[in-house]
């Protein structure tokens, strides 16, 4: 997530939206007095024309850029963070800031994030298991994005683009507090998928139906179609 104080608006980072490269973006236009959250030691290397990670911790004592893993550590716990969810957020900043700041997301279509968080998930693994059965067994399967652009099931953004449209939409929003990109979009953890399928193909009729029952929220939402 970026906040930024010096063009008062908050950037909601959700997941398989390219939000990373849009942080990455953002970070170029940010100011010494805004919040930037930690990213890989990868992508960090990929701001070399924007700042880095800062002003994200809540405590002195936490120095580590990264929560640790398996533990579920929240902002008031650990600091401000990648995927912060709105609500973790307006705990710990002024009212009038969350108000009167513009605030933006970034959704994709939930058929198609599945299988990029598909092979996301199974990066590393020499013979994944098949899609099907990845969204019957694994218990990450299920990505929870709604909840981190709305607060007790109400939308507490101004703004959600489109990953389908996602630089025209970026700059839609930018236009919003008076900003434009002096560069491209810059393109961080693209995964490739194998043959580049249409992301139907790794469905069957049950598997679609699962999808659309997890992210009911959204394909209504944005009007999403398998």
């Amino acid at each position: 997530m970026i906040l930024s104080h010096k063009h008062k608006f908050i950037f909601l980072k959700t997941k398989k939206t390219a939000g990373t490269s849009i942080e990455l973006a953002l970070s170029q236009l940010c100011g010494p007095e805004d919040i930037i959250t930690p990213l890989s030691a990868m992508d960090e290397a990929l701001r070399a024309n924007g700042r880095g990670a800062q002003n994200w911790r809540l405590h002195g004592w936490w120095k580590s850029p990264h929560a640790l893993k398996r533990v579920k550590l929240k902002t008031k716990d650990y600091g401000y963070y990648n995927h912060a969810k709105a609500a973790e957020i307006c705990e710990h900043i002024d009212e009038k800031v969350w108000r009167s700041y513009f605030k933006f997301a970034f959704e994709r279509n939930p058929w198609d994030r599945q299988v990029s968080l598909y092979y996301h998930r199974y990066r590393h693994e020499k013979e994944p298991p098949p899609f099907t059965t990845f969204i019957h067994t694994d218990k990450r399967a299920q990505m929870n994005n709604y909840d981190i652009y709305a607060i007790d099931g109400n939308i507490s953004v101004d703004f959600i683009g489109r990953f389908e449209n996602l630089e025209e939409d970026l700059k839609r929003a930018l236009e919003h507090v008076g900003l434009t990109l002096a560069t491209e979009l810059p393109r961080a953890k693209t995964t490739s998928r194998h043959g580049n399928n249409p992301y139907r193909k790794y469905y069957d009729e049950d598997t679609r139906d699962i999808v659309g029952r997890w992210y009911a929220r959204e394909i209504e939402l944005l009007g999403y179609e398998f």
